[in-house]
């Protein structure tokens, strides 16, 4: 079976109610009825993911694709799609040679929960697997990487895959900060944060203020977001990230990535950036992206030259405020690593974001996941037992 050049159930105007049609899409073929669908199926998902909305994922694809050869796998229902997912073949599972789908997450990104309808968490995951199964692109078995743990999504897909008898693994495990309280910001803190460092906070933003006129913005409807956009690009490749060649800015891919991603979270009013500016001049930034009832936290930036007063610390103070005092969105995923020394100090709650793995049909197929899955739970058992060795010495 060949890759699909488009939707053929949306273009005949298919009737309400029949099963789901899953097809796999080029790039090349997310033609403007699709986008559409598209949109609508990331407003109505069942777990928010900025990451997988048009805005991000077209210019994602368009900058860093590097050769890559993807798929977009989706799913429609009726007139409406019900599932979309980023996939390509990769060469390796972790340092074993295994040929398999896996969800395309590149290094910009930081959530791959798959868009599904709310209401068709398993009916989706469902056709999903089903056209894995019989698709000559496919190979191996599938692997989904930062997933939501325990999420309706997550769900759906062990649902469907208990349905066909086979085994839906969690393979990896990542907690992160998470903003997510009934607390207003003042409480918050109080119960998040020493009171003698909340003292010490207070003090750096008065000697902060000493310098000259301090503004917190935050970007509004008159802002132009490719200004915001470079400012903050400005902001970043004048640090550490700059020298070490890991600003956005040293590269004209991500760059022209992070360009396009502001102006189009803009355009779809998602775009929620937060600066401090000391006498007009942006010594602190924040890009957030909002999706209710949730949202995420994308890139920070501040002046080196103002770290004696911890700018990144009091934005995020300003940010902390501005969430819980939100009648939108009730949580934000901080998409920071795990035990981020700046974050996981702020922010109480955490986030468990996993992996999963499944087979598909096929005697060889089968034995393939049944290897790679042996040899890495072998793996990790000989972890914990050097790490039970090292600990009673």
């Amino acid at each position: 079976m060949g890759v699909e050049p488009g939707i053929p159930a949306m273009a005949r105007g298919a009737p309400a109610g029949p099963a789901p049609v899953a097809t796999l899409v080029q790039p090349a073929a997310l033609d403007s009825a699709l986008v559409t669908a598209w949109r609508d199926l990331a407003r109505h998902a069942s777990e928010p993911n900025c990451f997988l909305h048009p805005w991000f994922l077209l210019p994602s694809l368009t900058h860093l694709r590097d050769g890559a050869d993807i798929r977009i796998a989706i799913v429609i229902a009726g007139r409406h799609m019900i599932a979309l997912m980023p996939v390509y073949i990769a060469t390796n599972y972790g340092r074993m040679p295994a040929a398999h789908v896996e969800t395309w997450v590149h290094g910009q990104s930081f959530l791959g929960t798959p868009l599904i309808r709310a209401g068709h968490e398993t009916e989706a995951a469902a056709a999903l697997i089903g056209l894995f199964d019989g698709h000559d692109w496919a190979r191996g078995f599938v692997h989904i990487t930062h997933i939501a743990e325990h999420g309706p999504v997550h769900r759906g897909f062990v649902s469907a895959a208990a349905a066909r008898g086979r085994p839906c693994d969690t393979v990896n495990h990542r907690s992160r900060a998470l903003l997510e309280s009934t607390l207003d910001a003042d409480a918050y803190l109080e119960q998040a944060i020493r009171g003698k460092k909340r003292k010490e906070l207070r003090r750096l933003a008065n000697r902060l203020a000493e310098l000259g006129r301090v503004e917190t913005r935050a970007f509004g409807p008159g802002d132009d977001a490719a200004a915001w956009a470079a400012d903050f690009l400005a902001l970043e490749s004048a640090g550490w990230k700059g020298s070490e060649g890991e600003a956005l800015a040293n590269q004209a891919a991500t760059r022209a990535f992070f360009h396009d991603v502001v102006t189009g979270a803009a355009d779809a009013r998602m775009l929620d950036m937060l600066r401090i500016d000391l006498d007009g001049r942006a010594i602190a930034m924040l890009v957030n992206f909002a999706t209710p009832p949730g949202s995420f936290s994308y890139k920070i930036a501040y002046d080196e030259e103002f770290s004696r007063f911890s700018p990144g610390v009091l934005i995020e103070l300003d940010n902390i405020a501005r969430v819980l005092g939100s009648d939108t969105i009730r949580w934000m995923d901080s998409c920071a690593a795990e035990g981020h020394p700046m974050i996981d100090h702020l922010w109480t709650e955490r986030r468990s974001i996993v992996r999963i793995t499944l087979p598909l049909s096929g005697p060889a197929r089968r034995a393939q996941f049944a290897l790679c899955r042996a040899a890495e739970e072998g793996s990790a058992a000989l972890r914990r037992l050097l790490a039970d060795r090292k600990g009673g010495s």
